[in-house]
């Protein structure tokens, strides 16, 4: 089962780029950021004549989550996180698809940073760490997937020395990721790839993406069935190449049907 996941930057304005990867790729399960749309200008047909299913949590201009599955039952689980009645912004939606609980997450940028955009930052992550922790321990394989915009670590950043201040770098966002990791779970591509320099991300200046100057922000965390799983990860990098396509590349993971 290959499980992916696409910060696309604006589902309707980078359509024909989504579109030609799906079907170069064909992956089974597609976790998309970043719609950028209300729910009624999601391209559901479009998608739906690709061969997927689709639900989504939009909003106009900004942020926008949506699971795509090929030929299977998306059953939603949720959409949103508890924690915070007034927060409005879409950036979570969880569903169970072929016997996996895949959620799907957009974590604030946060920037910039100190201030209240990374106070809304931390305050998420908060919210969305102590939700984890209640999926950990399912009895079924469980996949958290998206853009956390989190550098873990300086091997994943180009010139890691240039985001100390960013609100993707700064201690308190990667002591988050470290406390959720924490809890059990597996970064998918660091465990198959520990020392490898991979990123996810390619700023649209200075020819970031020509030059390889990229940051690993889009993850795939595993609770321990799900790692149990893991046969094969990797990102789709050429897709940053094409014409008119998303600042970011897909990332994927292949997991044993168990």
């Amino acid at each position: 089962m290959k499980i992916a996941t696409y910060n696309v930057n604006g589902v309707n304005g980078r359509l024909p780029v989504l579109l030609r990867w799906l079907e170069e790729t064909q992956p089974d399960v597609v976790c998309l950021q970043e719609l950028k749309a209300p729910d009624e200008k999601f391209p559901e047909q479009a998608i739906k004549d690709a061969g997927y299913n689709a639900i989504w949590h939009g909003q106009k201009s900004w942020n926008g989550v949506a699971i795509l599955a090929k030929n299977l039952e998306i059953k939603e689980s949720k959409r949103g996180l508890d924690g915070d009645p007034e927060d409005l912004q879409s950036r979570y939606i969880e569903a169970m698809v072929n016997g996996v609980l895949i959620a799907c997450l957009y974590l604030p940028n946060g920037n910039p940073a100190p201030g209240p955009k990374f106070d809304y930052k931390l305050q998420w992550f908060e919210r969305f760490t102590a939700h984890a922790a209640k999926l950990l321990a399912s009895d079924v394989p469980v996949v958290l997937a998206g853009d956390y915009n989190v550098i873990p670590t300086e091997q994943d950043a180009y010139k890691p020395e240039r985001w100390v201040e960013d609100a993707l770098f700064r201690p308190e966002t990667r002591e988050a990721f470290k406390n959720l990791l924490a809890q059990g779970w597996t970064d998918a591509i660091r465990k198959l790839y520990p020392n490898e320099t991979i990123y996810t991300f390619w700023d649209y200046f200075r020819n970031a993406y020509g030059r390889n100057a990229g940051l690993r922000i889009d993850h795939f965390l595993l609770n321990p069935i799900a790692n149990d799983r893991l046969v094969s990860a990797g990102v789709d990098m050429q897709v940053r190449g094409w014409e008119k396509t998303s600042d970011h590349g897909p990332v994927w993971v292949t997991l044993n049907e168990g």
